[in-house]
């Protein structure tokens, strides 16, 4: 009576959500990825081999009781697909990794083009050449930015350069549980990273076919700038070939503070606007010749036409994610224009949703991914419930527009503030208005002049068009720039726990395809993330990898040891805290106290800590580990403190894989790292242990420490802990 009971449950659930199913599979895939990626350890065939055993038992009762467990199946075999497709896109990517620091030569070929954090160029190489290194070992590509003069060179795709530089491995996270640099160069097979400071020069110039398309998007960018000088030609060159090269940081980081960076990337807003203007303009044209417009089907004519067009302009841009996502929409929009369909709803979605998690699984993880897709699918569902509502109807034909873009702007910008202050920590309080103000403009000018000037190009009339289009531009960046100085413009927010961004996205999903009123139950989870995230607490002290920077979390703020080096990791720790303050205002907060070539402080707990940088520091660290029960310092255990060494071995021998690390003599043996850096937390002290002596050593081999106090413990989490026993973190 049970099992009659449950099947008919099952049964009544499946009938309320027929015909609302397919927008579901890219939801299960996406498990299925993330499934992947929330592996501690690689998984290896035992994984994959009970997943299809899983899938095939599912397969077998879908066959059985096909009309009760058929969607049920399907989700359980769409999970197992996105496993898979995860596990062979990692393995696909697989290439080289250096393994050491390098100086020497550095030659390769010239493959992408942009612009590092610091703002200066920055380099893409394959085919990679190391001086007194074995092909073998050498990097599928590496990436190097260049510094100092550099006038030398005009960096050109296909062209082969030479340049004297550092590289290393990619950094891991600048926390544990922060972003995975490791793993996003592992999937862009960027298997080193560095920097030159000498000038860089060319080898050889690029071969007349080599990388057509990218030489094709950087002459463009060069001619569009030619025309269109400063800032604004860097924009038009950013919207119209994806070449962002050009643009400074300035106006970069303003139109973020304004939350109208979006207008920078190649998007639904951009391909939607090129594709329609053009199948609109044609279907125009061709509306005028009585003979063609009552006999042929001009309509699809014209979607045929624009669908060519967003083609283009996908293969012309790189083909991001949101690039890639909108030109499949578009494509989904007018095939379904040639068959005669509805073309706007939420299956367009998901089958761009699909496409995209299957050709790069990885994506899932990316704040363009994520952005991109909650945004349009909250349009998506947002307009279809307003579609004949009498009071939006009823509207005057002048208004019905803006009302329309108020709309839009509201619901894209709350469905996509939570993955907004969860990656970039911030939150643009007038990005309403900033939009209101922009997004016309760019729909109404700027990409219709695009157009235009594309037209009349080749008559050498694209001069008026071009001037038009700069005024549009410039128009953006001034308000962008006005909103970005406005008192308060931007909100920090601390960065969430690990789960709450997927808490909330599986409650907005749930709420947007389920069917009937049950559908409220999703803001349940994303209220309680909400709470959790409000509530988040930050480490009370973060070690960097390098183990030069320590940040201690004061009623003030966090308080950093040095003003000046790994600015880059600075600049993370206080963003993830939510802080506005930059590394040299930190690093004069109260809160460290200077002792010899380090600094101290006491912590809650009662453990008095002891931080040193550089060499003079290491000198010190045997008297610091005789004087504070924590000792951290940047230097190998061996080159400064040898006598140590002996100890560290005798007194850590007894530790077993599994069991947590509760004194430590004087620091860990590199094997007892490697078995200690995955287990949960490494390693926790109590107020009886002597000396804890944290070196280079450890750092190599854990990544960035975080410290967590209580009034009677002090626990220690490592990146490496968090990462897992990954294909990226390894070793290849």
């Amino acid at each position: 009576m049970t099992r009659v009971r449950l099947w008919h449950l099952i049964d009544r659930v499946q009938q309320s959500q027929r015909g609302a199913l397919m927008p579901w599979a890219p939801v299960f895939l996406g498990l299925g990825v993330a499934w992947y990626f929330g592996f501690r350890v690689e998984p290896g065939w035992p994984v994959y081999s009970l997943a299809l055993l899983l899938a095939l038992v599912a397969a077998a009762i879908a066959w059985r009781w096909r009309e009760v467990a058929g969607p049920a199946v399907t989700a359980l075999l769409l999970v197992v697909l996105g496993l898979c497709l995860a596990g062979f896109r990692a393995h696909d990517a697989a290439g080289p990794v250096l393994e050491f620091r390098y100086y020497g030569p550095i030659e390769g070929r010239i493959v992408a083009i942009d612009r590092s954090a610091s703002d200066a160029i920055r380099l893409t190489l394959d085919q990679v050449v190391l001086e007194r290194t074995s092909p073998e070992r050498v990097p599928n590509r590496v990436r190097v930015s260049l510094h100092g003069e550099q006038r030398w060179l005009t960096p050109e795709p296909g062209a082969r350069v030479m340049m004297t530089g550092h590289l290393g491995p990619p950094e891991g996270p600048a926390e544990p549980g922060g972003f995975d640099f490791q793993r996003h160069a592992w999937f862009l097979e960027i298997g080193a990273v560095g920097y030159t400071r000498v000038p860089a020069l060319l080898l050889e110039p690029r071969e007349g076919w080599a990388l057509p398309l990218t030489h094709l998007r950087l002459d463009l960018s060069a001619a569009i700038q030619a025309r269109i000088p400063g800032e604004a030609g860097a924009f038009a060159a950013a919207v119209l070939s994806g070449d962002r090269s050009g643009l400074s940081a300035g106006p970069l980081e303003d139109m973020r503070r304004a939350n109208i960076a979006h207008l920078l990337a190649i998007s639904g807003l951009h391909m939607g606007l090129l594709t329609g203007f053009v199948y609109a303009a044609l279907r125009f044209v061709l509306a005028l010749i009585p003979a063609l417009a009552l006999r042929y089907p001009i309509r699809k004519w014209a979607a045929l036409a624009a669908l060519g067009a967003g083609a283009f302009y996908l293969a012309l841009s790189g083909g991001n994610v949101a690039t890639e996502r909108a030109f499949i929409q578009v494509a989904v929009m007018f095939t379904a224009v040639l068959l005669d369909r509805r073309a706007i709803t939420l299956r367009s979605v998901a089958i761009a949703a699909l496409i995209v998690l299957a050709h790069r699984p990885e994506t899932l993880l990316s704040p363009g991914f994520q952005m991109s897709f909650a945004a349009t699918a909250a349009l998506v569902a947002v307009f279809n419930a307003l579609r004949g509502h009498r009071w939006l109807t009823d509207l005057p034909v002048w208004s019905k527009g803006v009302v329309a873009l108020v709309i839009s702007s509201v619901v894209a910008g709350a469905a996509t503030a939570p993955f907004s202050a969860a990656h970039f920590n911030q939150v643009a309080v007038y990005g309403l208005l900033a939009n209101l103000l922009t997004v016309p403009v760019m729909g109404s000018v700027v990409i219709p002049c695009a157009v235009f000037a594309a037209l009349l190009w080749p008559l050498g009339l694209e001069e008026i068009a071009f001037w038009t289009m700069e005024k549009g531009l410039v128009w953006i960046l001034a308000v962008a720039h006005e909103v970005a100085t406005l008192p308060g413009a931007t909100r920090p927010i601390v960065a969430p726990p690990a789960g709450v961004l997927a808490a909330i996205s599986l409650g907005v999903i749930f709420v947007i395809l389920w069917q009937g009123r049950a559908r409220l139950l999703g803001f349940a989870p994303v209220a309680l993330a909400l709470v959790i995230w409000s509530g988040s607490d930050r480490p009370d002290l973060l070690l960097s990898s390098s183990g030069r920077l320590a940040g201690l979390e004061t009623s003030e703020g966090r308080a950093l040891t040095k003003p000046r080096g790994d600015g880059f990791v600075a600049g993370i720790w206080l963003e993830n805290d939510g802080d506005r303050a930059d590394q040299p205002e930190a690093a004069i907060r109260p809160g460290w106290q200077a002792e010899g070539e380090g600094w101290h402080v006491v912590l809650e707990s009662g453990h008095s800590l002891w931080h040193g940088a550089g060499r003079r520091a290491a000198r010190e660290m045997e008297a610091a580990c005789a004087r504070h029960d924590i000792v951290l310092v940047s230097e190998r255990l061996r080159d400064y403190a040898p006598d140590l060494v002996p100890m560290a071995e005798e007194t850590g021998s007894h530790l077993s894989a599994v069991e947590r690390v509760d004194w430590i003599g004087a620091t860990l043996s590199p094997d007892q790292v490697d078995r200690a850096a995955y287990a949960e937390d490494l390693p926790a002290i109590t107020p009886d242990a002597p000396c804890l002596l944290i070196s280079g050593d450890t750092l190599a081999e854990t990544g960035a420490i975080s410290l967590y106090v209580t009034k009677d413990r002090v626990e220690f989490t490592t990146a490496r802990a968090l990462q897992g026993a990954r294909l990226w973190t390894r070793g290849r």
